[in-house]
């Protein structure tokens, strides 16, 4: 392992730092995503990517902060698969039940495509610790206002009760999470449409809206 690290940093600076901390990426999910966060040690992680413990420490901290990035670089794509499926092209024809389909269908398939990837995003990080904890409640807080965003558009088109949405949405998406943990959990694989539909009529029956399929009035 060693020789490996020995080779790789004989290239520019900012290109082996790339490489260590994709390295320890991959390696922080297969370990965490497989063995579970609590089962993989520093050092574990560390021999799976081919780089010293002193490389994790200097790019991420710690094993903790490993499981930091890799939960921000999974939400991060979910996030940005949702907002993707709000910008197509014809999407302001398309009813509120219709929209909210579309963005969980994307969030889901984006952040369940990997079974590895879902366990560290809903189950990994739950209870790790308070500055754990905190990440997670920052990223909570950057869905309640993209989802209140479209609760207030959706009242604007005469789609949803008329009244401040928030609390609401922020029940919504603490739900959302507990749902996304119970399903990575089930050792029967749920299909993506299956979550993504309960989470639709979540959604929907949470904003008073008519439920997904019904047409619009």
């Amino acid at each position: 392992m060693a020789e490996s690290w020995t080779v790789q940093r004989t290239g520019p600076g900012d290109a082996a730092r790339t490489q260590a901390r994709e390295q320890l990426l991959e390696a922080a999910r297969e370990l965490y995503g497989v063995n579970g966060y609590r089962a993989t040690a520093e050092h574990d992680v560390c021999a799976a990517a081919g780089v010293p413990v002193e490389v994790l420490r200097q790019e991420y901290g710690s094993r903790e902060g490993l499981l930091i990035a890799l939960h921000n670089r999974v939400t991060t794509t979910g996030l940005r698969a949702a907002e993707s499926a709000l910008q197509g092209d014809g999407i302001e024809n398309h009813s509120i039940a219709e929209r909210v389909q579309l963005l969980f269908d994307a969030y889901v398939e984006a952040v369940t495509s990997d079974p590895r990837e879902a366990r560290v995003t809903f189950v990994e990080v739950l209870g790790v610790s308070a500055v754990v904890d905190e990440h997670c409640k920052l990223w909570r807080a950057l869905w309640t206002e993209f989802l209140t965003g479209e609760a207030e558009r959706a009242v604007e088109r005469g789609e949803a009760e008329d009244r401040d949405h928030r609390v609401d949405v922020m029940v919504m998406v603490g739900t959302v999470h507990e749902l996304m943990a119970h399903h990575t959990r089930r050792s029967r694989r749920a299909r993506p449409e299956e979550v993504s539909g309960e989470l639709t009529q979540l959604a929907l029956s949470m904003l008073g809206s008519r439920s997904a399929g019904e047409p619009a009035g």
